[in-house]
């Protein structure tokens, strides 16, 4: 229990010392429909936001909504977000779920965690990416690399599993700010709390990090499922 409640306070003081460093945290990818940020971040999956944003005005430009590439053929999908990693594999998955959100939701976006992970390509962490940013709704955390990874170091989860991490830190943080941590841990991975070089002598949450000082890979050494 003493553990227990220990990494509660912990949770706290990260939330907020992120929260001031960060006041308004957002996602990074461009985006001005429902429809293209559910696009973009499936083109997020192993490619970088910068990557993403320089294939998809062109994208947007051509196939403006999902009807629209629901009727592209793959291979000139995949020509134009070429640039970036698995393009033939997120082509595909575009245009599928171009098409399942035209033909089953009537072309808009749905709106509940299990219609989202219904569409191709689309993960819970995708989901709650779109739900969280194109509707404020809330049902779970996104997580990705820099989230899993900070949420190890700091003594959030002792898993490198992604539900299990979600569902951990679910239980730590407030529901009104899971749509936030995600953006507030993606800044702060980038920024500080690096993956191959951490800048814990500079880091604010050093003096409350059971990590701090630790070679990278060492600090990511006895994760379990």
């Amino acid at each position: 229990m003493e553990k227990e409640q220990g990494t509660i306070k912990r949770a706290g003081q990260v939330l907020a010392s992120l929260k001031a460093r960060y006041p308004d945290p957002r996602t990074t990818l461009s985006w001005s429909s429902p429809w293209e940020l559910l696009a973009a971040t499936i083109l997020s999956a192993q490619s970088t936001d910068d990557q993403v944003n320089r294939v998809t005005p062109e994208l947007f430009h051509r196939w403006p909504t999902a009807a629209k590439l629901a009727s592209a053929g793959e291979a000139e999908v995949a020509q134009v977000i070429r640039p970036i990693g698995l393009f033939r594999t997120k082509a595909r998955s575009l245009v599928q779920a171009a098409r399942a959100v035209s033909e089953a939701f009537q072309g808009q976006v749905p709106q509940s965690l299990q219609e989202l992970i219904s569409l191709p390509g689309v993960g819970r962490k995708t989901a709650n990416i779109i739900l969280s940013n194109a509707f404020g709704r809330h049902e779970g955390i996104a997580v990705d690399t820099h989230v899993k990874r900070l949420a190890f170091r700091l003594g959030l989860t002792q898993s490198d599993r992604p539900d299990r991490v979600e569902r951990d830190l679910m239980q730590l943080i407030p529901r009104e700010d899971w749509g936030r941590l995600n953006h507030l841990m993606v800044w702060f991975g980038r920024d500080t709390c690096r993956a191959r070089s951490p800048l814990c002598l500079s880091c604010p949450l050093s003096d409350i990090c059971p990590r701090a000082g630790l070679p990278p890979l060492l600090s990511m050494q006895g994760q379990t499922g």
